[in-house]
């Protein structure tokens, strides 16, 4: 959603070190910031000497001329984000909590901290930033204020008093980590080159996601991305916070916001260029939004994942697309088997297309999930529906009972988000193993990091949704909009499927225009398909022919949950 040029950007500050080099600190920060279109305001924590091969001398900045920053900006130019980077003292610390803490008491403001401790420069890896005073700073007033920690391993083990962990051990420390009172944490791994093509799969970048919903369910996982093979990587720690807070900024969760920063960093560092001796900067790009190939997977822990050598060799296209894709056009979804009939019929009757179909019983309240009178209800439907399609030769999706449909020979099955999260590891071979064997699976997904979990199982079709209200189930996430309809159908590695509020014609059209390459009806077949599928059928063929012509460029989404719903 390109932002009008008349509107105020959303400030960020950013209180850092500046780097002689241009590579890292306030520096990489502007870029970012630029990056992302967002404004920042540069705030000097510390000087330092430095050029790509070492760091020679750091100078924290007098307490009093710190304050006298924070405390002009907090006058005039108020930040919906405070970033800090390298901030040298104990003293710096206190200034940056205390600042915190008289803005919250005006407005919402999120504290975004890359604890940056030490260097890491080619020759100044062991050049320490922060002695045993400023690390209980950190521990004691600078975690408890925290909305997104933004640590690498050996910053998380040194805020925890640990030993330098190895990345798998990552969720553990981001547990401890947030037991301190932090909201969330994204302990970077992407200086660990531990798991590269450790069991067969192509190298990558791993960091550790944990957070939460608005309502406290966690969201956890591994974001995933294969390794940008570049020496180039100065302030890449930099860059991944500074994007974070820029996506808080503009209203995204913390999660979400992780998905942008890993979105961006991957690019920055494609872009890296030397400039010296030793390690170059990485180079912020605005590009990184309308790039399908910086999407990362979002994977469950704690073992780290592999990420697939499609043939070509491991520089092979990214995000890799399954093997079974499904574009599913005209999308019905039926609540049961007399309707998948229905709907068949009309379609023939009218000689019209098969439309794709989605079996939606649900289990009536009040009735246990082992009622055995309801349990035969639901194997007599679904075997029904299956029996229709199978004979009509159409594409029958079973939503929510996906165990029951694989024994009764469902060949394509709908979960969403919830399935996906309440799956055992054998239930996730099994489902796997379908699809090895050629089950179509479609899932569902509201946010930037749900599309990424999506992602990760190489599915048939990924709906997006809802695209406009619904009244048909009851959900946290503001509409999507067909703005972020198209960014889903430009960025997810398999046919993007618009659902949610579809009760008109002209916005199955409208879906179809936005390159979605399926669009789902529910309410708006009416009692009688036989009188409607023709409107519906008309309506997705004009928007595809809509689609063909189109094609411009595109820009960021919109936040879909936020932190107030």
């Amino acid at each position: 959603m390109a932002m009008p040029q008349n509107a105020q950007r959303p400030l960020i500050w950013s209180i850092a070190g500046t780097d002689s080099g241009g590579g890292a600190g306030l520096a990489a920060d502007q870029r970012a910031a630029e990056a992302c279109g967002v404004d920042l305001c540069p705030v000097v924590a510390a000087v330092t000497a430095q050029n790509s091969v070492a760091v020679s001398a750091v100078h924290p900045v007098p307490a009093e001329l710190l304050q006298a920053q924070l405390d002009a900006l907090a006058a005039d130019m108020p930040p919906r984000v405070i970033k800090t980077g390298l901030l040298g003292s104990a003293a710096a610390v206190q200034a940056v909590a205390r600042t915190v803490d008289a803005l919250r008491q005006r407005g919402p403001v999120a504290l975004v901290v890359d604890p940056v401790l030490r260097a890491t420069v080619s020759q100044g890896a062991g050049t320490g930033f922060a002695d045993d005073a400023t690390l209980a700073a950190y521990r004691e007033l600078l975690l408890p204020r925290t909305t997104v920690l933004t640590p690498n391993r050996r910053e998380a083990a040194r805020l925890l008093g640990q030993p330098e962990a190895r990345a798998e051990d990552l969720p553990a420390q981001a547990e401890a980590l947030r037991a301190l009172g932090v909201h969330t944490v994204v302990a970077t791994g992407g200086d660990s080159a531990e798991a590269d093509a450790a069991a067969g799969g192509r190298p990558a970048a791993h960091d550790w996601l944990a957070s939460a919903m608005p309502d406290g369910t966690p969201i956890t996982g591994w974001l995933s991305a294969p390794r940008v093979p570049t020496a180039h990587h100065h302030g890449t720690g930099c860059t991944f916070a500074s994007t974070l807070a820029a996506a808080l900024a503009r209203g995204f969760v913390p999660a979400d916001a992780a998905v942008l920063a890993k979105m961006a960093t991957t690019a920055a560092l494609r872009a890296a260029r030397p400039r010296g001796a030793g390690a170059g900067p990485v180079w912020a790009d605005a590009g990184f939004i309308t790039d399908p190939s910086t999407l990362p997977w979002l994977t469950p822990g704690p073992a780290l994942p592999v990420l697939p050598v499609q043939p070509g060799g491991a520089e092979a296209v990214w995000p890799p697309r399954g093997a079974v894709q499904h574009a599913t056009g005209l999308y019905a979804i039926v609540d049961r088997a007399e309707r998948v009939q229905a709907v068949l019929a009309a379609a023939h009757r009218l000689g019209l297309p098969l439309p794709t179909l989605q079996l939606r019983i649900k289990r009536p309240a009040g009735t246990a999930p082992d009622d055995a009178a309801w349990l035969a209800r639901l194997r007599a439907d679904l075997a029904q529906g299956l029996a229709a399609a199978g004979e009509a030769d159409a594409t029958l999706y079973i939503n929510d009972h996906w165990q029951l449909a694989l024994d009764l020979g469902a060949q394509a099955l709908h979960l969403g988000q919830e399935d996906l999260l309440a799956l055992s590891p054998a239930e996730q071979q099994r489902l796997r193993s379908a699809q090895a064997s050629g089950l179509k699976l479609g899932l569902s997904s509201h946010t930037l990091w749900e599309l990424c979990r999506a992602a990760a199982w190489q599915p048939a079709y990924i709906a997006c949704g809802p695209v406009w209200p619904t009244t048909t189930k009851d959900m946290p996430w503001v509409p999507q909009g067909l703005d972020n309809l198209g960014f889903w159908a430009r960025m997810a590695p398999a046919p993007a499927v618009g659902i949610g509020g579809v009760l008109a014609p002209t916005q199955l059209s409208q879906i179809a225009a936005s390159g979605a390459q399926g669009g789902c009806i529910v309410r708006g077949l009416g009692e009688e398909p036989v009188h409607t599928l023709p409107a519906w059928q008309h309506a997705w063929d004009l928007g595809r022919a809509t689609a063909a012509g189109q094609g411009g460029p595109m820009g960021w989404p919109h936040a879909s949950l936020t932190a107030a719903a």
